[in-house]
């Protein structure tokens, strides 16, 4: 993001690891990294007077968020694994896509929340969850083996030993991974893994050391994952350039 872009989240209270976050554009493009997660978003930038509607799919590297300086943008994001059951679709279809949400939902459904939303008498956020409770409500509860992918995923178990664990075989994981999460395993453990050393170096841990506590093979290892997920250095990006 721009250094004169503001943040801020909540967590939603909906659950399932879901989070509500607030952004107001600064000057220059907003960096979005890739998290896992898949987000349903208003913007007030859209076409129409009631702003815009869309989701974004699990991303598989850095997306430049364009907005004028002071365009607000609001958006439920769910934890890796949750948004295909909301949306109606498996995240695969989203994978770095930006989708109006009219494309996935009944469009009289999509109108009337854009509205709601337009109005200001509730704020958007609460809006957002509200839909995707509606939504939570008919759907089947998570499937248990998604959050044992995802634990070993975050552990750094091989894609072997994963499928072992659950039961699977490693096409079978793919699979599932990919209806799931947007990506099979692998992917996932980089954009994860990509996420856990960015916290770690925002505390000032040296490179080295973020490199060696979050499982890469060293700072170099590191360097060209960061590279490749953020499309710039890991000091650029942690000094909220946004171009």
């Amino acid at each position: 993001m721009s250094a004169s872009s503001e943040y801020r989240e909540r967590n939603a209270l909906i659950g399932h690891g879901a989070v509500v976050w607030t952004r107001t554009a600064g000057t220059g493009p907003q960096r979005v990294l890739p998290d896992g997660c898949t987000d349903l978003i208003w913007s007030e930038a859209g076409p129409g007077p009631d702003g815009e509607l869309l989701v974004a799919g699990p991303d598989t590297r850095a997306h430049l968020a364009p907005g004028a300086p002071g365009t607000r943008a609001v958006g439920l994001r769910f934890a890796p694994g949750t948004g295909p059951a909301v949306l109606g679709v498996p995240a695969h279809e989203l994978r770095d896509q930006r989708v109006p949400l009219a494309a996935l939902w009944p469009g009289p459904e999509v109108r009337r929340l854009a509205e709601r939303i337009a109005t200001g008498q509730t704020a958007a956020g609460r809006l957002l969850e509200e839909a995707a409770r509606g939504r939570l409500r008919t759907v089947e509860p998570p499937d248990p083996v998604l959050a044992a992918i995802l634990a070993g995923v975050s552990r750094g178990t091989g894609v072997a030993g994963i499928a072992a664990a659950v039961g699977l075989g490693e096409r079978q994981l793919h699979r599932r991974s990919l209806t799931a999460f947007g990506y099979g395993p692998k992917t996932l453990g980089r954009v994860l893994r990509l996420n856990r050393a960015l916290d770690l170096a925002r505390t000032g841990l040296p490179f080295a050391e973020v490199a060696a506590t979050a499982g890469y093979a060293d700072q170099a290892h590191l360097a060209r994952d960061v590279r490749a997920l953020a499309g710039v250095p890991l000091g650029r990006l942690l000094r909220g350039s946004g171009g």
